[in-house]
Order: structure tokens, then sequence, then C-alpha cells
């Protein structure tokens, strides 16, 4: 039996959904180990234990808590080498994180501190023996890269959304750990500024309505709006044209140099499919296209495709997921 340390996001003393999806993925590899145990390292401002009993019903046995006033921003450099020292004393066979801005700065930190080997925005796990194989997109989400890690431990940043958090309720009992200073020069996160309320995060969202210059003027993205609304507030996005032209935030881009997502529904409306473009959002559970071009690139992968004027399909469809929802 191999053990799985699992370093469990938070954000402004909340868990992050990724929390719950990385828990999901170290279940799973505890599971194929052996039955191994999955312990989760819940770092937060005083009071962050009160949410260790979340952790436990996604399948956390173990929940370590550490609360530090350091923790109420993003400590990057403490937070790295408070997980890195639980990971060394614990002889973990992997620590498992979210591939999230957060996830991006903290899993290569923990791993040179490990001397570890990592993979990154993981989105397929599996264990054989010894050895434990990870999928990530690679070249701009052209190919799918399978990488095979031996050793203890191994780190590993998953994909949001990539892995569905599933409820497997254990004891999570807790245990009371302690923060690791920083050595050496810091960077301090003074204040956050999050965007605009009332809708899902991009990486959170199970649903999410993106829009292109399809829509061929700022006011016709009302419609996206329109549709993500109807859906029951799903996120929106853009691509990079519509963000480059003023159309909606830089925040709200999706693609290579943009946000990376894997919703379980992704509409794309008036977008073409550049490459740029699906290197974000490929790997969506079920992809959706609406563009009056059937040679659009969009299609190819595309699970489902209407061709037809955006302007047209997109309020008819508004207007069926209303009905359909109706009751529900």
């Amino acid at each position: 039996m191999a053990n799985v340390l699992v370093v469990a996001e938070t954000r402004n003393g909340e868990l992050r959904k990724v929390a719950f999806e990385a828990v999901t993925a170290g279940r799973k590899l505890a599971d194929a180990s052996g039955g191994g145990e999955v312990h989760a390292l819940l770092a937060g401002p005083a009071g962050i234990g009160g949410k260790a009993e979340q952790l436990a019903r996604y399948g956390a046995d173990v929940v370590i808590v550490v609360e530090s006033a350091d923790f109420a921003q993003f400590a990057r450099e403490s937070l790295a080498a408070t997980a890195a020292d639980r990971a060394r004393a614990g002889r973990y066979r992997a620590v498992v994180l979210g591939f999230s801005s957060q996830g991006r700065d903290l899993g290569p930190r923990i791993a040179a501190r490990l001397d570890a080997p990592i993979a990154a925005d993981v989105t397929e796990l599996a264990v054989t023996g010894d050895t434990i194989t990870a999928k990530h997109p690679g070249y701009a989400n052209k190919v799918i890269v399978t990488l095979t890690l031996s050793g203890a431990p191994v780190v590993l940043s998953v994909r949001p959304s990539a892995f569905t958090a599933a409820e497997t309720p254990k004891a999570g009992r807790v245990e009371q750990g302690q923060a690791t200073p920083a050595s050496g020069p810091t960077v301090r996160v003074t204040e956050v500024k999050e965007g605009a309320k009332g809708r899902p995060d991009l990486g959170e969202a199970s649903i999410i309505v993106s829009g292109g210059r399809g829509l061929k003027a700022r006011e016709n993205f009302k419609l996206i709006e329109e549709l993500a609304d109807a859906f029951g507030n799903a996120a929106v996005g853009a691509t990079r044209a519509v963000t480059d032209d003023g159309w909606r935030p830089h925040a709200d881009q999706i693609g290579q140099t943009g946000r990376q997502v894997s919703p379980q529904l992704y509409v794309a409306v008036g977008i073409s499919g550049a490459i740029q473009h699906l290197a974000g959002m490929r790997t969506s559970k079920t992809i959706v296209a609406i563009n009056k071009d059937k040679e659009a690139p969009i299609f190819k992968v595309a699970d489902y495709g209407i061709v037809g004027d955006v302007l047209e399909v997109v309020p008819a469809l508004t207007a069926a997921v209303k009905e359909a929802r109706k009751g529900h």
C-alpha cells in the first residue's frame, strides 16, 4: 500500500473546487496502489480546520491542518516548504495538487525541494506496479503525451475539471501540522483583485458558453450571456480575437495564451476553431459548435454541430434550453 498527499487549494478561507478534484484523483491513485490512504494538507488562516470535513467527504482519510496568518494569502515559498516537508516525512507515493494558477506556481517548487519528477496539466492517471502513468495534452493540444513516472514521491498537478469530484466519504481524522517558514527572498501577496461576480470561474465551471468573431459585433455578445443564463448561470468565455477587440475582458480568454478549461459542456458560438483556441478547450467532455461555415475546423473536434447563422440559432437554442429546464 502507498499513501498519497494532496495539497488542497484554498482562497479567502474557502476550499476551491479543484481541491476536491485533486482529492478524487488522489483517491484513485491510492486505491490503485493497494488501498493506501489519502492525506490532505489543508493550509490557511486560523479557522481553516473547520473545512476538514469537506475533504473527508471526497475521500481524504487524514486531513493535516496547518493554520498560519501567512496563509491568509498565497504564501508560495512557505506553502511549498510546508508541503515538501510533509511529503518527505510521510514517505508518500505521490503529491497531487490542482493545475490552477496557484498550482502552476506551487507544483514545480515542491518538486524542486523533493528532487522529484513532476507531470503537469494531467488529465488521466493510472497505476501499474511501481510506476504511475500520467497523460496530458501537448503541442497546443494536438497530441496527448503519455508519461511514465517511477520512484517516490512524484508530483502530479491535475487539470481543473478533468477529474470529476466524487464523494467517497472517509474518516477524515484531523492532525495538526506546523508551517515551515520561508527561507531566503520571498514574494508577499498584499492584495487579490477578483473579476466580476455572479458567474462561476472558467476553471471551475461545468458549463461554458464562448463567443467568437462570428457574433459580428460587441452588442451581439448579449446572446452568449443569455444562453449562459438559460443553462443556469454558466460561465462565459471568448476567443483572443474577441478580447483583443475589447468585446470582453482578457480574463475571459480561452486558448493557448488564455485559460485552459475542461468543462462537462462547452458551447462554441461563432468560433472557427483556430489551433490556439482548441488548445484551451479541446479536453472538454462534450463540445457543441455553432458556425455558419460547415468547413470550420471547430466541427472536427465537436461532438455536436449546428451549421447556421448564430444570430438566428442562438436565440432559438436559448429558448429551447429554457423550455427544457422548466420544472427542474
